[in-house]
């Protein structure tokens, strides 16, 4: 199984990374990072990090998984990314988001008729970016059928570890938290920042 993973310049760091720790620990999951071009990207934080495959390569990914970042504000309108999404989602079997990931998701029109959640600080941007998603305000990450979406940074690593459940079952999962110190929210209804920023 092949897990491709979008990069784009001022990517969060922790949006990619966080899932790959739980990700890069399943046997026989090989992970591919794709750009446009490929080589360095520059994350948000400064460091840079080497993708192997550019938007010209035709490896079909079983799953894809598209970060957030303060620059998915300009990278909405930026066809070629858009068209890497839809392209690769019709082959995908999971398609995953963290953060503001969705909202390219939903630019894609991958989340049209599906439920989604996303960046609670963003809320309102990434909803404006789909009248055809229904957006849950308090989810800590959503399942709807093979797509799985994530709000804020650390909740792609839970929405990760429930990706693993799905695929390869809760044991797993459970043993890939603890090996790596986590504790796994396993209650995708349930985000203190919700509360925290009055979107219950």
């Amino acid at each position: 199984m092949k897990l491709g993973v979008l990069l784009f310049e001022e990517f969060e760091l922790l949006d990619v990374f966080g899932p790959l720790e739980m990700l890069g620990q399943v046997d026989n999951l090989s992970i591919e990072l794709i750009s446009k071009n490929a080589g360095p990207v520059y994350s948000a934080q400064g460091p840079a990090t080497i993708t192997q495959k550019d938007f010209r390569d035709n490896t079909e990914y079983q799953i894809i998984l598209i970060p957030g970042g303060i620059s998915t504000r300009k990278e909405v309108h930026n066809s070629s990314i858009i068209d890497w999404i839809a392209r690769k989602a019709k082959s995908a079997n999971y398609i995953t988001s963290v953060c503001t990931g969705s909202a390219l998701l939903a630019k894609a029109g991958i989340l049209n008729g599906k439920k989604a959640i996303t960046n609670k600080l963003a809320f309102s941007w990434v909803r404006s970016q789909s009248e055809q998603t229904n957006w849950i305000a308090k989810a800590r990450w959503v399942q709807d059928a093979n797509i799985f979406t994530s709000s804020r940074v650390s909740a792609g690593i839970d929405m990760a570890l429930a990706l693993i459940k799905e695929i390869w079952g809760e044991m797993k999962a459970n043993e890939i938290a603890d090996r790596a110190e986590y504790k796994w929210n396993q209650n995708p209804d349930i985000d203190t920042f919700a509360i925290k920023y009055g979107l219950t």
